[in-house]
Order: C-alpha cells, then structure tokens, then sequence
C-alpha cells in the first residue's frame, strides 16, 4: 500500500512546531493492508513559557481523523517527554526514531538519531518480551492474524537488536529468524487489517522457541547494561528550548514508498 501524497502536509498544520514525524505502525512493520490506517509519530516542541511557568503545554498530544478515506491516527510526544521515554529503554519511541519511513525531519531529528546507539541496552529485549506476551494472549483470545504477526514480528526485532545492535521493524526483512510460513501470514494480512488467522498448528511452539531465543540473546549480547546518551540528549533538550524550538522539513518522497 503507497502511502498518501499530502502526509508531509500535517506536521505544519499542528499547534506547535515538529522535530519529527515518521510512519509506524503496519507500514513500519512490514504488511500495511489496503485498508490500514495510517500511524503517524512524532515529537513536539513546547515553548519555554509552557515548561517553566505555571501552566504546563500538553506532554503528549494524540489526534485521529479521516482523509480521502485513509483513517490518519497522528500521536506526538513533547521533546523532553520523548527523550525521557528514549532513555528508559522504550521499544516503541526507539522505532519510531528510527523509522526510515519519514514525513518529516529537522536537525534536532538529524542529532537524535545519532544519538540513539547511545540509548541502546540489553534491557530493551524486556520491552520485546512484554510486548510479544500481550499479543500472544490477544491473538489466544479472539483468533485474529494482526496479532499473531505482531509476536512473531516483536520477537523477531529483539532478536535482531539482542544480536546485532541493529534495528529493524520491518518482518518481511526478518524471515531468516521466523518460522517458514511467516510470507503466507503477511500476504494474509495485506489483503484486510483484521480477520481470522489460517490455521497455525506449529504457532504456539515456535512462539515458545523465539521466546526463549530472544531470552538467551539478551544474556549474551554485546550491547551494554546501561546507555551512555543521557547527558547528550539532556544537552540537545535544553538547547532546542532555550531556541524556541525547530521547525521541520518535509521529507524527500522517496522516503514515503
């Protein structure tokens, strides 16, 4: 599914200036159906008077509407927020850093993804662990594909963080780390956003072998016990405040695909 042609348009329609805005969710992940919405994620910037003062600007900000048919579900974290959640080993704002899936960007995204293999740690697997135990007691619950993809995918990502310091969100280039029937589950998934799975007799199994995987990864990988970004990112929060904030850029349209 291509993304839609007037996504870059958002971020400049929001209430306070954009450090960035990237695509998460099913396009991040690899098996967006014709009928997916669009995530869109990103980070806000408060001006000083509304961190200093009395009255408090919005920590979070989170909007949903519909665009010539395409349900567009846009969160948005404050900087300071998003970089307290960036270094307390938070799988969720770490991909959406790092989504090659950009709408739009600025130098203080240029300098946050540069800074992110300093967040890394072996702790993030737990964030890999958790998420894939929920989705496993949803899919239990009610059958559906969506969230079986999601536990094989959240495995397959620890995995590949756990063994190589690399992120990637997107299942279709984790293969080599699932099961063989995983293509037919995505090519599932792409023709409608909820419905039953096919029958998987092997699931619970291999969920249970990615599982422990993912545990042992996490013992024996190379990242650290602790990130080494901290006063780096404090630095970058302060000077973007004391700025006034950043405007972003909308990203080339090859980023979009």
């Amino acid at each position: 599914m291509r993304l839609p042609d007037w996504l870059p348009e958002i971020p400049g329609e929001q209430p306070h200036p954009l450090a960035f805005a990237t695509v998460s969710g099913a396009h991040l992940y690899g098996f967006p159906s014709a009928d997916s919405d669009v995530d869109l994620r990103g980070v806000h910037v408060l001006p000083v008077e509304q961190v200093v003062g009395l009255t408090v600007g919005p920590q979070t900000l989170d909007r949903t509407w519909t665009r010539d048919g395409v349900e567009v579900d846009l969160v948005t974290h404050d900087l300071a927020k998003f970089c307290r959640l960036l270094l307390s080993r938070n799988g969720y704002v770490l991909e959406q850093l790092l989504s090659p899936l950009v709408v739009a960007s600025s130098p203080v995204h240029e300098e946050l993804v540069a800074l992110a293999p300093g967040c890394l740690t072996r702790h993030h697997a737990h964030h890999y662990l958790g998420f894939a135990r929920t989705q496993w007691r949803l899919y239990g619950r009610t059958g559906e594909l969506k969230p079986l993809l999601y536990t094989f995918r959240v495995l397959a990502t620890g995995l590949h963080l756990m063994r190589t310091g690399a992120l990637e969100a997107d299942l279709t280039r984790l293969y080599a780390y699932g099961p063989g029937y995983l293509p037919e589950l995505v090519a599932a998934k792409r023709e409608a956003e909820h419905g039953a799975a096919p029958p998987v007799p092997d699931a619970a199994g291999d969920v249970a072998r990615l599982t422990a995987e993912l545990e042992a990864a996490r013992d024996a990988s190379p990242l650290p016990e602790t990130g080494s970004a901290h006063q780096a990112v404090h630095d970058l929060v302060v000077r973007t405040r004391l700025a006034g904030g950043t405007m972003t850029q909308p990203a080339a349209g090859s980023a979009l695909r």
